[in-house]
């Protein structure tokens, strides 16, 4: 494993999801609408989010490509909710799970996004970016820092 010796990293790099700071908090509604949603993914710079429902447990995920699923498909955002949307499938990993166990399931599952659950809710999404990051030994500082 290629890790770079960073304060705040431990020794030999970041080993378990649990030990990232996930860049994505970011949860979606199932009654927000879908054009609100691409809004949000937009200006958050986001491919997509875990969809909770009205206690705030996770029931499914949207990302773009489902939008563009519902305009290739002539539907109207303004007229669809997330839960009509979404993809109900509710892949997660927990804190323990390996940063090689995730990287290997989003490549089989081609996912932008893996949601972490911890305590029986989603506390945050990882992205290939995060993964990266704590792969190789950077911490959210990476912008300020020079290699």
């Amino acid at each position: 494993m290629t890790t770079m010796a960073r304060p705040g990293v431990p020794v030999g790099g970041f080993k378990t999801v649990g030990q990232i700071v996930g860049t994505n908090q970011l949860r979606i509604h199932r009654n927000q609408s879908a054009l609100a949603i691409a809004v949000e993914l937009l200006t958050s710079h986001t491919p997509g989010a875990p969809v909770v429902d009205d206690a705030g447990q996770y029931i499914g995920f949207i990302s773009e490509f489902d939008l563009l699923k519902a305009l290739r498909s002539n539907q109207d955002l303004n007229q669809l909710t997330a839960e009509q949307v979404m993809v109900k499938d509710r892949i997660t990993v927990t804190a323990e799970t390996s940063i090689d166990d995730a990287v290997r399931m989003m490549e089989e599952k081609r996912l932008l996004n893996l949601p972490v659950e911890k305590d029986g809710t989603i506390r945050y999404t990882l992205t290939r970016h995060d993964l990266l990051r704590a792969w190789i030994g950077l911490g959210l500082d990476i912008e300020n820092q020079t290699v």
